[in-house]
């Protein structure tokens, strides 16, 4: 039997300990991909204590990096470093060292994220720089020394006085250096070598793969679920932060998406709507190519609508309850189809603790439009491959996708779906299983909802034509195919080429030393 590869995969806030839909994904890789086994590298707020997920034999290690925790990493969690060599590093660093050494790998960094016309080449051996001294310096202590910080309210001040309409508060630039502290954290992480990076976010989780390249010439695979880069914009121009703090995110995340996709060896995009996007970033075309997700369709079936719920007009979803969801634009809907149709049900499953304040908003709503007998926000639902059939049809109201899982369980359940036009949910449903509304638009959605709960001809047609659909396009088998033969052809590719000298100046650096 061929020996299997090892797949370092690279998760920021999702699996295995948080659900969603890119969760389910991972985990259907884990489960079911043959020629591989998967070392999760999982990024998240905290230190988390219990996988949400039963792992697979196939993963053979957790590695947590949690960004956000008041203790370094490396001051929770054991990284492979012996103790006494990290207490060294803490014990021999200085000024001078600070000054004369990072200062001017600092400076660049900051310069090339403010550049209108960066150059990737530059930006890439920056990074490479920044790796290279944390691997001999402390970076806990060298990111707060009080030179960083003066270097950093110079550069930034210099910057801003060139834009006449922009103003800096002390409170803004100690924000802005602590994000930069975070997101660069695993710089200063030991990574074990594998024989393939595989992203599952174009953002700053490539850290890690950027790491195992520079190193050993790794390859990397980016899959592209919701395009990072533009929820990021979406998410940064929604806030409440200042003009500076929303600037230094944009141009950030802009930097950081252009390198992933400067790096990447191969872009595995999930539909045809994130290339657009993709290409806008400076992707290679020849580089991407469109594996869609897949089902368990012998899993998610039709079933009888339960019992308890027979007679009442029922939607469902399945949606985490967060901003990007738009379960706000929901209840507006649930209100205007409760004009009409006053006994309708809405039933909503999925985590309503992530966002707090997101799911108080929705609560408020709620009472405000007096829909407590419409409207449910039920939680997580312990077999998810019967939760469509408890409705008539099912409703997705995001305003950002990528190719939700939530709209081909629904399909292979035969229950149609009112969805928002957003990532690629019209490559998998069409006019024929359902109906696409503009994002945010509240009334075309429970208009449409309205039609398909008086009309059970069009929902049975529907219905069928959505499960025949997914059978013959959507399957798990043929999903998990296309990724066994994407790992195949990245290992064996002879186009792979170690990116720039970094892998060359790095084995020079350890000879030298």
């Amino acid at each position: 039997m061929k020996e299997k590869y090892s797949v370092l995969l690279i998760l920021e806030g999702t699996y295995p300990f948080n659900g969603g839909g890119v969760s389910t994904w991972a985990h259907m890789l884990c489960n079911d991909v043959k020629n591989v086994n998967y070392i999760l590298y999982s990024i998240n707020a905290n230190f988390e204590i219990k996988s949400k997920y039963t792992l697979s034999e196939n993963v053979k290690d957790v590695i947590q990096v949690p960004l956000w925790s008041p203790l370094e990493p490396r001051e929770l969690l054991d990284y492979g470093k012996r103790y006494y060599k990290f207490v060294d590093l803490k014990e021999t660093d200085d000024d001078s060292i600070v000054h004369d050494i990072f200062l001017p790998i600092f400076e660049k960094f900051l310069t090339s994220i403010y550049a209108d016309n960066r150059s990737l080449e530059e930006f890439d051996k920056t990074i490479f720089d920044l790796w290279s001294f944390f691997q001999e310096h402390d970076y806990k202590k060298t990111m707060k020394n009080i030179i960083v910080w003066r270097s950093f309210c110079s550069i930034v001040s210099d910057i801003i006085a060139k834009e006449k309409d922009e103003e800096v508060s002390l409170n803004d630039l100690t924000v802005g250096l602590r994000w930069l502290y975070r997101f660069l954290i695993p710089l200063s992480i030991d990574v074990p070598k594998a024989d393939i990076s595989h992203l599952t976010v174009s953002g700053f989780p490539v850290i890690p793969a950027l790491v195992l390249k520079y190193k050993y010439g790794t390859p990397i695979i980016a899959t592209e679920h919701g395009v990072f880069i533009r929820e990021r914009l979406l998410s940064i121009n929604t806030s409440e932060y200042s003009f500076f703090l929303k600037k230094l995110l944009i141009k950030l995340s802009e930097c950081i998406t252009e390198l992933v996709y400067y790096k990447s060896d191969l872009i595995l995009s999930v539909n045809k709507f994130n290339i657009i996007w993709e290409k806008l970033y400076g992707a290679n075309p020849e580089k991407i190519e469109i594996i869609y997700n897949g089902i368990d369709h012998e899993l998610f079936v039709p079933a009888p609508k339960p019992a308890h719920l027979e007679g009442i007009p029922t939607v469902v979803a399945a949606a985490r309850i967060f901003e990007l969801k738009d379960i706000i634009t929901m209840i507006r809907s649930c209100d205007v189809v409760r004009q009409t149709i006053p006994n309708v049900k809405y039933l909503v499953y999925g985590d309503n603790k992530a966002v707090p304040e997101y799911t108080e908003e929705c609560e408020k709503l709620i009472d405000e439009l007096d829909l407590r007998d419409n409207f449910v926000l039920a939680g997580f639902h312990a077999k998810p491959h019967l939760l469509f059939c408890e409705g008539d049809i099912s409703i997705l109201t995001s305003i950002s996708e990528g190719f939700p899982y939530t709209v081909l369980e629904s399909m292979s359940c035969g229950t149609p779906v009112v969805s928002t036009d957003v990532g690629g949910v019209t490559e998998a449903l069409d006019d024929q299983c359902g109906f696409i509304c503009k994002p945010k638009d509240h009334v075309e959605i429970g208009n449409r909802v309205i039609e398909l709960l008086q009309n059970h001809e069009l929902r049975a047609k529907m219905g069928a034509y959505a499960r025949n659909k997914v059978v013959a396009n959507f399957t798990i088998s043929k999903f998990i195919k296309e990724y066994e033969l994407a790992y195949d052809k990245i290992m064996r590719s002879e186009t792979i080429e170690v990116q720039n000298p970094t892998v060359l100046e790095l084995q020079n650096h350890q000879e030298a030393s």
